[in-house]
């Protein structure tokens, strides 16, 4: 993340308002550069629908994520290119976790009457910047006016071969289960932004990039399809919360070694600072858009010559279901791993 990027102020400077321009304006102004694979799209923005070739063979994912003011961002904490790029990011790494590839992207938006045209396109171009990453297309979407605030709707649909399909309830007894990058990063980021002077912290800069423009681990979701990951699931709401969807979708139980699980040198300064505990950041905070993933251990070493692009750590393995979700720590004592996460209506 570039300090540019990082503003005070609720919205960029005023240059011309909504209601100045009109629906069908900033759909002419939208519509450039969306399409990046123009090849699977017969008919994109501009038609009652959109009109997608999609690749023999392949089965067809879809997921959508919606992003409300005043509860998934602060205006006064993102820059609109900022929140454009999450919230791609957050759908593209649910294809991840279904090792899938992103193919389509179809963005609604519920906007504020007052708010500068300016901050529409600059939030569409951290969209369009993302989209170019990773060969994503706009096809489409709504825009409405909202009297509550902005609100970002985005859907996904992408392809996955049949045989590298991985879903949350594969996981058996004996695989080991391992995650992608280090985790806990996104909720230090966060907390670090309610502090005015976060930004004279060295340490607090790859922490804030990563809770405002994670990455999608897209590139690493693909492989462990390929290389026979037998479950996954992306960490959104905290590691926790995922090892307990994993372990009820597959019936399973799992055994996490609280030494193993990979923190960022960053995360541990901030967390000094703060008063609070490095890893329950990375059990409970959410949003890292890493993957948790379980694998068998004879295909382990397979990996280990894979370029990923991203580390992977082993930090525990399937049990029985009558054993639990469960946290090693340091000192060897087993404990209950509670559900615990982001939770909307908890």
């Amino acid at each position: 993340m570039q300090p540019e990027k990082v503003v005070k102020s609720r919205y960029v400077v005023v240059l011309m308002d909504l209601k100045e321009i009109g629906e069908f304006g900033l759909i002419d102004l939208i519509q450039t550069d969306a399409i990046q694979e123009p090849g699977t799209v017969v008919v994109g923005i501009g038609d009652d629908a959109a009109v997608l070739l999609p690749t023999p063979r392949q089965l067809q994912l879809l997921t959508a994520d919606m992003l409300v003011e005043g509860v998934h961002f602060d205006l006064g904490r993102t820059t609109a290119w900022q929140l454009g790029y999450k919230a791609i990011a957050v759908n593209l790494s649910d294809i991840a976790a279904m090792g899938g590839v992103p193919r389509h992207a179809v963005i609604s938006l519920a906007l504020p009457r007052q708010i500068p045209v300016e901050f529409v396109v600059n939030l569409y171009q951290g969209m369009k910047e993302i989209c170019r990453e990773f060969r994503v297309n706009i096809v489409g979407g709504d825009t409405v006016a909202s009297p509550h605030g902005l609100i970002i709707n985005v859907a996904v649909m992408g392809e996955v071969e049949p045989t590298q399909l991985v879903r949350r309830s594969g996981a058996q007894v004996g695989d080991m289960v391992a995650v992608t990058g280090v985790l806990g990063s996104s909720a230090a980021g966060l907390d670090l932004l309610s502090l005015d002077n976060w930004a004279e912290y060295d340490f607090a800069w790859p922490l804030v990039t990563a809770h405002l423009t994670p990455r999608p681990q897209v590139k690493a979701g693909q492989l462990l399809g390929l290389y026979g990951a037998t479950s996954m699931d992306d960490i959104s709401d905290g590691l926790a919360s995922e090892a307990h969807e994993i372990a009820k979708a597959s019936k399973v139980g799992l055994r996490i070694e609280a030494k193993l699980v990979p923190l960022a040198p960053e995360l541990k300064q901030a967390a000094a600072m703060l008063g609070k505990e490095p890893l329950d950041y990375a059990l409970y905070g959410g949003e890292d858009y890493q993957l948790v993933f379980t694998i068998g251990r004879e295909k382990l070493q397979a990996l280990s010559a894979v370029d990923f692009g991203v580390p992977l750590t082993v930090i525990g393995e399937v049990t029985e279901a009558a054993d639990g979700v469960k946290l090693v720590m340091d000192d060897g004592v087993e404990q209950e791993l509670a559900p615990r996460g982001y939770n909307h209506f908890r």
